[in-house]
């Protein structure tokens, strides 16, 4: 009886083994495909802040530049 007992227990514990490993497995493999897509996002987006970043700085820059042109003379003073 008692080595019927240590069978059935050592098949217990190896089929919860076998299981916790494919578990570990398809999760791992579920893990990195939401990984790989959360980084495809964020480059998506640091591109596109990347470019509206350069986009705003030429915007800043020609209007720096009309700023400076269309500065007039100090008025003179009248004594």
């Amino acid at each position: 009886m008692g080595f019927l007992f240590r069978v059935r227990l050592a098949s217990f514990f190896a089929g919860a083994a076998a299981a916790s490993l494919a578990g570990f497995c398809l999760l791992y493999k579920d893990y990195m495909l939401a990984h790989d897509a959360i980084a495809q996002q964020a480059k998506g987006v640091y591109e596109d802040f990347d470019e509206r970043f350069e986009s705003l700085n030429k915007r800043v820059t020609a209007l720096e530049n009309q700023k400076k042109s269309e500065t007039t003379k100090p008025a003179e003073i009248f004594d």
